[in-house]
């Protein structure tokens, strides 16, 4: 009796056909197997996000800024602080937005300032998230008298007014710099973000699959790392991206009242010196619109990216 000979995948079976042999080949190599067709590509999530038209326009705004960032000091024609050129000039081939009062590049400020505002954005919302994070876990987890305390104050920190507290902090600090800004605007920013993922946490706690974790032993922070966080990733995210735009924002409000550190070059010192330097009376509109139009391109593209972070989480509002 002959041995049947094995079966070859046929054009119209190749899909399932080549599933199984992908996974048996990596099986018998020990490593997982992929479908040749599967290999290079983009993860989902970055797809999803992709093809989101809005959340695409913030992502290549954003990418743009941060290319920015990255080569600043190759970009910036000038050393945005030397001041050995001729002042209150509008724009010319040589300064392309032109000069301040004291003589110093608008453009290369202008370059220089989009690192300033990038690394507030990001350390002061990773702050803010984490904070938020971690309280608003423990206190919806472990509820009780934790709970209570917790909850009081994530309310106390929603009912002190922001702005005030900010002002106060950087104003009677007697240390002064970039990250006092960025300690300033994450302390008085996690309360809102900590309530959310607290409500939600609370409806995480009773699902069937946190009681059978429970049932099996895990402890507490294994359950939180392993079976809510990853259930909690898009709320995580797109708390993150609120907090970075609020900071971003801040760190421009505290430095244009002239409460951020007049040494670091950044777009809400652009604004203030521009004010002070009585811009809108010379005609220098380029000094002052420059780095307000910026700050409005770098907030509308965190705000673009959040439509498709919405679409991870909801399906409905994907686009094909």
């Amino acid at each position: 009796m002959s041995t049947p000979a094995p079966a070859v995948p046929t054009p119209g079976r190749d899909t399932e056909s080549l599933q199984v042999a992908a996974v048996e080949l990596g099986r018998r190599s020990g490593t997982p197997g992929r479908l040749p067709g599967r290999l290079g590509r983009p993860p989902g999530w970055f797809v999803i996000l992709w093809r989101n038209r809005k959340c695409r326009i913030g992502l290549l705004i954003l990418a743009g800024f941060v290319l920015v960032a990255l080569f600043a000091p190759v970009l910036a024609p000038y050393d945005p602080r030397a001041d050995e050129y001729p002042t209150s000039l509008g724009p010319t081939s040589d300064h392309w937005l032109g000069t301040t009062v004291q003589g110093e590049d608008v453009f290369s400020q202008l370059v220089v300032g989009a690192r300033t505002s990038l690394i507030v954005g990001l350390a002061a919302g990773l702050l803010s998230t984490l904070i938020g994070l971690v309280i608003g876990l423990t206190a919806g987890y472990l509820g009780g008298w934790v709970d209570e305390i917790l909850s009081f104050l994530i309310n106390l920190g929603l009912v002190v007014p922001a702005l005030p507290l900010m002002v106060t902090l950087a104003a009677y600090s007697p240390v002064h710099g970039l990250w006092l800004i960025i300690f300033v605007i994450s302390v008085t920013g996690w309360a809102y973000g900590a309530r959310i993922k607290r409500s939600q946490i609370i409806t995480l706690r009773t699902r069937d699959y946190i009681t059978a974790a429970r049932f099996a032993g895990d402890g507490t922070a294994r359950i939180i790392a392993r079976e809510i966080v990853p259930n909690m990733t898009s709320l995580i995210v797109v708390g993150f991206m609120g907090a970075a735009l609020a900071a971003i924002g801040g760190e421009a409000g505290l430095a244009f009242l002239g409460l951020g550190d007049p040494l670091t070059v950044s777009w809400g010192t652009m604004l203030n010196q521009a004010s002070l330097g009585g811009a809108m009376i010379t005609g220098q509109w380029a000094w002052l619109i420059a780095p307000g139009l910026a700050l409005a391109l770098l907030i509308t593209s965190f705000t673009l990216i959040n439509f498709g972070i919405d679409a991870l989480s909801n399906p409905h509002l994907r686009e094909d």
